[in-house]
């Protein structure tokens, strides 16, 4: 079996962000790891369940499946894997299911995450479409959880502004959730993307949703918080956030309203920076992209770039160094110059191309005169 059909299997029995399931994955794989949940052997607390979950499911079924429902799956070996992702570690998503025709690697290339609560004010539903309309304009990809309140307002100012944006589901991507915002997913996924990492026809669970919004605070390169209670599902994606040590901007509000409480909090705590216009936001944007620039970047030679290379994993070091100097290399090159297996190759080059050190164009990668941090 393929580490992709693994990961695809895997997916229909194991429920988002299993710790213990995490821990198998990374000590045998994906291939073993089937062997050992099917045949009773994993060791899991949970591995009948889902063995069971898995039963009667293949690969080959659910390509069909999501085929069939317009969509796609894409996996942590693909090329269009969005390799920001990776920073959550052992709780990367196994698989996500994609609907809509724009390539989820390159739009999360350029995303700013808007979340903000589900009973919002007026205020902070005029700042999240009005924000988000003008982010998209810029070329950012704004991403959000299709909820009610600030969610919708952010979906709909990124597509009333012919920007793209994207939303993460906490259900089956077949699966309008809520229902009222069927007709704006299906905007969405004409115009962005709609993700999820639950196969099709799965309902949306109480865990699922905070597992999901691990993923929104992973793929934004900065998470804009308008509006949240003290105790929220947003709050918690702002910490996520904070924890990938992503940017986080929390919006002032009034003290004696409740949606406010969180920003405040978020504020005062230092988890957030203070947003009180989009300048703050593109700011902040500019900051996370251009870290490590300055007095120690001493392009492709100097002691920033040494420094900055100590930071990346050993098989993206080996892409690295497989690199010619002055022209394109193709995969196949890359493959031989490097001894790894191709899965791995494309997916240390498309780390390299998010970080910077690697241009993607037609004929394969060329290598950066100035990487980014």
């Amino acid at each position: 079996m393929s580490d992709r059909a693994a990961w695809i299997e895997l997916a229909h029995g194991i429920e988002p962000a299993d710790g213990a399931a995490a821990r198998l994955l990374a000590s045998v794989g994906p291939d073993r790891a089937v062997d050992l949940i099917r045949s009773g052997r994993s060791g899991l607390r949970h591995g009948e369940g889902i063995a069971a979950r898995m039963s009667g499911v293949t690969a080959e079924q659910a390509e069909d499946r999501a085929h069939a429902a317009g969509t796609r799956i894409v996996t942590r070996v693909d090329r269009d894997w969005p390799t920001q992702l990776d920073a959550l570690g052992a709780m990367v998503p196994m698989a996500l299911w994609v609907m809509g025709a724009a390539s989820l690697r390159l739009l999360a290339l350029r995303s700013v995450a808007v979340v903000g609560a589900r009973a919002s004010s007026p205020y902070g539903e005029e700042l999240a479409r009005s924000w988000s309309a003008d982010l998209a304009a810029e070329g950012w990809t704004i991403v959000s959880g299709a909820a009610f309140g600030v969610d919708a307002a952010a979906h709909r100012g990124a597509l009333a502004a012919g920007g793209v944006t994207m939303a993460l589901l906490a259900g089956g991507v077949d699966v309008p959730y809520p229902r009222a915002h069927a007709a704006l997913l299906g905007a969405i996924a004409d115009q962005g993307l709609v993700v999820s990492e639950v196969p099709l026809g799965e309902p949306v669970r109480r865990q699922r949703f905070l597992s999901r919004n691990r993923l929104i605070a992973a793929l934004g390169r900065a998470t804009l918080v308008v509006e949240a209670a003290e105790r929220s599902g947003t709050a918690a994606t702002a910490h996520q956030a904070a924890a990938l040590l992503r940017p986080v901007l929390a919006v002032p509000g009034p003290v004696t309203a409740p949606t406010s409480v969180g920003c405040h909090r978020l504020i005062q705590e230092g988890t957030a920076m203070l947003a009180t216009g989009l300048p703050d936001v593109m700011a902040a944007l500019d900051l996370d992209a251009g870290s490590g620039r300055g007095a120690d970047a001493h392009g492709p030679t100097g002691s920033g770039e040494v420094r900055r290379r100590d930071h990346l994993d050993a098989t993206s070091r080996r892409v690295l160094d497989s690199m010619p100097a002055r022209r394109w290399a193709t995969a196949a090159e890359l493959v031989r110059a490097s001894g790894l297996a191709p899965a791995d190759m494309l997916a240390a080059a498309a780390r390299l191309a998010v970080d910077g050190w690697l241009v993607e164009g037609p004929n394969g990668w060329r290598r950066v005169r100035e990487p980014a941090a």
